[in-house]
């Protein structure tokens, strides 16, 4: 089976780069398509030829996608050396909260910002928000903002040093509930079963937290790509990215069904 996807750098040349400032901090935001509103956030070790190949997956099911440039090199083909030294910056970044539960990272405050924003531009009921491994809580923590309708978490890893452990506090997890549960929403979830950094534990948290409002897709460690780029190969070498990394783009596969799963729940929640 061939790699998940080309080995060049993508030019991200079919979306429109722009910078967003929220509370003096900028950031570049790539821009595509039509419609309401989805911010997709990317995993470790940035927004790789697969994230951006999600993005366009998204863009093309009829909504305007927004891709924040969080850390890394975008486009970038994930390397080896280059992604773990992305890793080992995030890690000591103010922005994101790595270690120890119960503190959602600071970097939330400015998407959520950016949700506000991009349903302002973008109209419709709302926005929808997919995050993955380091950014995968944060479509939860965005639930905070009222235009927030539909939050895809993908095997969200953090806290790194505790399995069990959410990156969110107890209050704003309990507001996130009363919201879910007020609204009639639902945060979807997904994982590998044999994933080592997002465990069962972690989603058995999430569903004694939501209860029937936390939608889990657990997929078998089969499912996964054999052949990942080089920063999987080398730095997580088991199931990881169901989305990215890790999915098997062919009828009948797992990934794909868990991808046409999110495509399916955001127009649910965004093109009633």
């Amino acid at each position: 089976m061939s790699p998940s996807i080309h080995h060049n750098d993508d030019a991200l040349a079919d979306f429109d780069p722009r910078e967003f400032v929220f509370d003096g901090k900028a950031k570049r935001v790539h821009v595509a398509g039509t419609g309401p509103a989805v911010i997709v956030m990317a995993e470790m070790p940035g927004i790789s030829p697969d994230v951006a190949r999600f993005a366009r997956w998204v863009r093309d099911a009829g909504f305007t996608v927004h891709m924040p440039s969080l850390f890394g090199t975008d486009g970038a083909w994930p390397t080896a050396e280059a992604g773990a030294a992305v890793f080992r910056q995030a890690c000591i970044s103010r922005e994101f909260q790595v270690l120890g539960a119960g503190r959602a990272s600071p970097v939330t405050a400015w998407l959520r910002a950016l949700a506000r924003q991009a349903h302002a531009e973008c109209g419709g009921p709302g926005v929808g928000a997919v995050g993955m491994c380091f950014t995968g809580n944060f479509a939860l923590s965005m639930m905070l903002e009222p235009a927030l309708l539909a939050p895809v978490l993908c095997q969200p890893s953090l806290p790194l040093d505790d399995p069990a452990g959410l990156e969110i506090s107890a209050d704003e997890l309990a507001t996130v509930r009363q919201r879910l549960d007020r609204e009639d929403l639902s945060a979807l979830a997904l994982r590998f079963e044999g994933d080592r950094v997002c465990r069962a534990a972690r989603f058995e948290r999430y569903a004694a937290a939501l209860g029937e409002r936390f939608v889990a897709r657990v997929l078998p460690d089969s499912a996964a790509h054999p052949a990942p780029p080089p920063f999987f190969a080398t730095h997580v070498p088991y199931p990881h990215s169901v989305l990215t990394a890790h999915l098997v783009d062919a009828d009948g596969e797992p990934t794909r069904q868990a991808r046409d799963e999110v495509l399916a729940f955001l127009r649910r929640r965004l093109q009633p």
